[in-house]
């Protein structure tokens, strides 16, 4: 059974910063990519950022240069650290991961950017 937990969400300025975590528990940490994905109210679920198992990262052209996906394999974690926050990045953020065949997702965490 694959579990993953965010957390680190919140209220923050524009131009702030937050780093999100996610910790999974389960077999497939370590030998597969992980992603954040985030979900404004009234949007669909968009896809954030990926991190390979071997450490490549691949972001959405919208966060590209103001967010770093990293993962910390011996802690079974992968982080978000998002920077140079606008409003429009307030979402719930989402941390997934495929397994074969099926998908696990965390409960997700808020973030919210004020003008």
């Amino acid at each position: 059974q694959v579990q993953l937990v965010e957390s680190g969400g919140g209220l923050v300025q524009a131009g702030g910063s937050l780093r999100l975590s996610c910790a999974a528990s389960g077999s497939l940490f370590s030998a597969n990519a992980m992603d954040w994905y985030r979900q404004a109210p009234g949007n669909q679920r968009e896809w954030v950022a990926t991190i390979a198992s071997g450490g490549s990262t691949n972001y959405a052209d919208s966060v590209k240069g103001r967010f770093t996906i990293s993962r910390d394999n011996t802690k079974a974690t992968v982080y978000l650290q998002m920077n140079s926050l606008k409003p429009e990045d307030t979402a719930v953020y989402y941390c997934h991961v495929k397994g074969g065949l099926y998908h696990y997702w965390g409960r997700g965490t808020q973030v919210t950017v004020s003008s």
